[in-house]
């Protein structure tokens, strides 16, 4: 279990005045997503990974491929060519790769050419929970991809909303951290009152645990429709867990719901991620002895119920982060004042994670 550490009220000004936070890059020896499933076919597509410019592709199995986006012919991108016999073919001169990166073929090959000896990186690539999932360390992986055990279980409805914000992660987990925040969001709130109770911390994630007023209560099937209708809403009490299991991040809101946004850092100023919502269907006993096929139709017919729920909230909370980019870029030694104790955990996590590299 990971020990408790509070940190003393009289350090946080200090810590967060150290503002180089925002200029961390990422540790490259986790799993980032960089797609949905559904996102990536035989068509290659683009990405970008913390800097690194990656084509995903799938073969003729199904199985998904990620390549270095750059053909080393012209430098052009090999995304923006075609899968052609499991191969990787470059739009300007129809050159090919295999999934190993090699150089497979050259259409113009003369008969007293050799192949060129150029090779281009392959990523280290898994297909799990929904998601495609990437390793961009030099290195063996030695972990595994955080698991959606929910993505799958027929008790719980998804809803996915993807964020685009221009802005460091790092702005983006603190948001998510925080959940004081929730003024914020007065016309799509699902907590209110917010108290910070503990913070467990080690070298890997911190759990933040609240306590909270919830709005959504799902315990008989007419319940769902509070996701629709606001009037229906009431307040109770309920634990708030948030934990940044680096580099991702996890939430629940009493036994209801339970929410991940998965992150890919695309640069110092850009940040991609894919927040996932689950509403637990877990209180309908008479639901679980239904058939499976059945039980599996009402799952995949209610995916994105909260999906105007969920899109408004990262609305809201994307304009904030993007203006404490800006402020930070227009004048990155001006002093700004914390009062939640989360957050200097979770910058040291940053930290920490980033100097292993060192």
């Amino acid at each position: 279990m990971p020990q408790r550490m509070p940190e003393p009220m009289s350090s946080l000004s200090s810590t967060v005045q150290n503002r180089d936070v925002r200029q961390l890059g990422i540790n490259p020896n986790h799993w980032y997503v960089v797609a949905r499933s559904s996102e990536i076919t035989h068509q290659p597509v683009g990405v970008t990974l913390w800097q690194q410019a990656i084509a995903l592709y799938r073969d003729r199995t199904g199985k998904v491929h990620a390549l270095e986006d750059r053909c080393p012919h012209r430098q052009v991108k090999l995304s923006h060519g075609q899968v052609m016999v499991d191969e990787l073919e470059c739009a300007y001169h129809g050159w090919r790769f295999n999934s190993a990166g090699e150089c497979a073929a050259v259409p113009y090959l003369a008969a007293n050419q050799k192949l060129p000896s150029c090779k281009i990186r392959r990523y280290p690539v898994k297909e799990q929970d929904g998601f495609i999932w990437l390793f961009p360390g030099e290195r063996e992986p030695s972990v595994e991809p955080l698991g959606l055990p929910e993505w799958e279980h027929l008790n719980y409805i998804a809803t996915v909303s993807i964020i685009n914000c221009q802005a460091h992660y790092s702005y983006l987990i603190e948001n998510l951290m925080d959940m004081y925040h929730g003024h914020l969001h007065q016309d799509l709130q699902a907590w209110a009152e917010a108290s910070l109770q503990d913070i467990d911390e080690d070298i890997h994630r911190i759990d933040a645990h609240y306590t909270a007023q919830s709005f959504y209560k799902i315990d008989k099937i007419w319940s769902i429709s509070q996701l629709f209708f606001p009037a229906l809403r009431r307040l109770h009490p309920e634990p708030l867990d948030v934990s940044y299991v680096y580099p991702h991040w996890v939430s629940t809101l009493g036994k209801d719901f339970k929410i991940y946004c998965l992150l890919c850092p695309v640069s110092e100023t850009q940040t991609k991620a894919y927040l996932i919502h689950f509403t637990s269907l877990n209180s309908f006993w008479r639901l679980h002895k239904l058939p499976i096929w059945f039980r599996r139709f009402v799952k995949d017919s209610l995916f994105g119920a909260a999906q105007k729920l969920l899109d408004g909230l990262v609305i809201q909370d994307v304009k904030m982060i993007e203006e404490e980019q800006q402020a930070y870029l227009q004048n990155p030694a001006r002093r700004s004042y914390e009062l939640n104790r989360a957050l200097v955990s979770v910058q040291r996590l940053m930290r920490s994670q980033v100097e292993r590299l060192k």
